[in-house]
């Protein structure tokens, strides 16, 4: 089947890929990936009865969720990226009073077979290899949170109402390849028979 090349673009998340395909064994594809927004600080002052000037408690924003690549036995072809070629990771929680956290960002885990190599598609370095069972390799660090107020109490302000915002997420656009291994393979000298016999084998069968 000859390869056709598709290009999307979501208008809600205002992303465009690209996507090559060959039959159902797909061995290359383009995608975005955008790890979690960092949640915002919170600016909050504790309130109780008994304790006048409470003081600020505002906690810090939840870190946003990272981008994971995993190498899994299962998976032999870049398809279900072909169909979804967009990973997006769940941003983080704002930090609420009694200086509690946000909560973290969902990280996104995408299993990839062995033998995936990852490019940046802009500078076309490699990223990574992946190549053991398991291994995994973060592509889009989520952002950190952000600071609430607790931490701008000082001598000379003791109810700041001053908060930070949470980091901003990490967007990358990459080239997966897929290297495919033989189940088996001639080695031998020059000029030694390898094509003769391979050809035999194939009339046979």
């Amino acid at each position: 089947m000859a390869t056709f090349a598709v290009n999307c673009l979501t208008a809600r998340e205002g992303l465009e890929v690209e996507v090559m395909a060959e039959s159902n064994f797909i061995d290359y594809v383009k995608i975005v990936c955008r790890s979690g927004r960092g949640g915002r600080g919170m600016a909050h002052l504790h309130r109780a009865k008994y304790i006048p000037n409470g003081g600020p408690d505002g906690g810090d924003g939840g870190r946003g969720g990272d981008v994971v690549f995993k190498a899994s036995e299962h998976v032999n072809s870049l398809l279900s990226l072909y169909y979804d070629p967009k990973c997006i990771a769940q941003d983080g929680g704002p930090g609420q009073g009694q200086k509690m956290f946000g909560k973290r960002g969902k990280d996104l885990v995408v299993n990839v077979p062995l033998g995936t190599e990852v490019y940046d598609e802009e500078t076309g370095l490699l990223v990574a290899d992946i190549t053991e069972v398991g291994q995994k390799v973060v592509v889009a660090k989520g952002g950190a949170g952000g600071f609430g107020n607790v931490h701008f109490k000082s001598s000379v302000n003791q109810a700041p109402t001053e908060h930070t915002p949470g980091g901003e997420p990490e967007e990358r656009r990459l080239r997966l390849e897929l290297k495919t291994i033989a189940d088996a393979g001639f080695l031998g000298f020059p000029n030694a028979g390898k094509s003769s016999l391979l050809s035999s084998f194939v009339g046979y069968a």
